[in-house]
């Protein structure tokens, strides 16, 4: 198994999000927020104001983050992003895209779900084969 990835063994991991302020506080109120030594959060808040580049930004700092697991970033923030969403292939930290409020799940758009899809459709055609 010389080619997986190893998972940190270490005693906690962080879940970084990048979502609109209602998913946010959700989160945070269930207590996933962090604020480390240099005041930086383990999320972004994205409203109208927020730019795209900043949207990049995070996500680039969240999933080159060690200490970071899970990056748990809002569908249609991920849609801006879209490019670098599907181009991301490592598995730790994990990248999973959820429903906001005013912004429903459309299972069409969801990169990891297209992954599985492709993989159980490439099995099968491989097992048939047989």
């Amino acid at each position: 198994m010389a080619g997986r990835a190893q998972i940190p063994t270490k005693s906690s991991a962080l879940i970084a999000m990048i979502a609109d302020e209602d998913t946010i506080t959700g989160f945070l109120l269930a207590g996933v927020g962090n604020v480390d030594l240099r005041r930086k959060t383990n999320y972004l808040i994205v409203d109208s104001k927020t730019t795209v580049k900043a949207i990049e930004d995070a996500f680039k700092e969240f999933t080159t983050k060690e200490d970071v697991a899970i990056v748990l970033i809002s569908q249609y923030v991920a849609n801006m992003i879209r490019f670098l969403v599907d181009s991301y292939n490592t598995p730790i930290p994990a990248i999973l895209e959820i429903p906001s409020k005013d912004h429903p799940y459309d299972p069409a758009h969801d990169s990891v779900l297209s992954r599985v899809k492709y993989l159980f459709s490439a099995e099968s055609v491989a097992s048939d084969r047989r």
